[in-house]
């Protein structure tokens, strides 16, 4: 197939309008907000999330499908459409120790959710996106993706690898019209962001407040969290008209973090 040469079941050229979107972690945060946009933009999504009730509640507003898998487990992909043109992997945990401190087993699951399951969603996914001829996988990574932090190994392991897997997928993927990135917000307004925020407050003895300000974004030159709404945007248009020469690439949203 050559790349990106097909329209689709409806709308122009590498429109997201007909096509068929999966988002895991789509239940809260920033895979609720890439499920809606992309829901907003015409497409039918499903809707992955290890929580049933979140799941069944984002497919019921935008009128897609629930799914409830537990993404540690390799054989819930497995249960997972596989018709599916557009990729989101979104769904992601946080664990926080020293690597002496840090539990083999939960070093693991980070792996599990974050990279194990968005190359299994890839094998599932890729033979539809390449007998159709077009394809569009939306990694959200993150600013750990490219820069590394204290006590977060687990974190920072699995999205510098997501990061390699995503290049991979970009290269393979090219000559049947499929597109693969990396989106890199850095702290973002999410419930895994809110739990951390508290965690610190408490470790620290200060207000959420200046937990924000001076201890997450401390090397942000934008003090301010990112919305989910403006990583999903981001997100969408990497699916749009214009960004078929938009593979491999890593976007970085983090507020001026990476540019000092």
């Amino acid at each position: 197939m050559t790349s990106g040469s097909s329209s689709g079941p409806s709308g122009g050229p590498s429109g997201v309008a007909g096509r068929v979107a999966l988002v895991t972690g789509g239940g809260s945060g920033i895979g609720r907000a890439c499920a809606e946009a992309l829901a907003g933009a015409g497409a039918f999504v499903h809707v992955v999330d290890v929580d049933a009730e979140a799941a069944e509640a984002v497919a019921a507003r935008i009128g897609g499908r629930a799914h409830t898998a537990d993404l540690a487990d390799p054989s819930a992909v497995d249960s997972l459409p596989s018709a599916v043109d557009v990729l989101v992997n979104s769904a992601g945990l946080q664990h926080v120790a020293a690597i002496e401190d840090f539990p083999p087993e939960r070093f693991e699951l980070l792996q599990r959710v974050m990279v194990h399951a968005p190359f299994l969603l890839l094998r599932r996914t890729l033979p539809h996106m390449y007998g159709r001829g077009w394809g569009r996988v939306v990694n959200i990574s993150s600013v750990h993706g490219l820069r590394a932090s204290a006590f977060k190994s687990g974190y920072v392991a699995a999205k510098h690898a997501l990061e390699g897997l995503s290049k991979v997928t970009a290269l393979e993927g090219a000559p049947h019209g499929v597109t693969s990135n990396c989106v890199n917000p850095g702290y973002v307004r999410t419930p895994l962001v809110e739990r951390q925020i508290a965690a610190q407050a408490e470790a620290h003895g200060i207000p959420a407040e200046r937990v924000v300000e001076e201890v997450l974004l401390r090397g942000s030159a934008i003090k301010r969290l990112i919305e989910p709404e403006e990583v999903a945007a981001v997100a969408l248009w990497l699916c749009g008209p214009h960004t078929g020469h938009v593979t491999g690439a890593s976007l970085p949203m983090d507020g001026g973090w990476t540019a000092a």
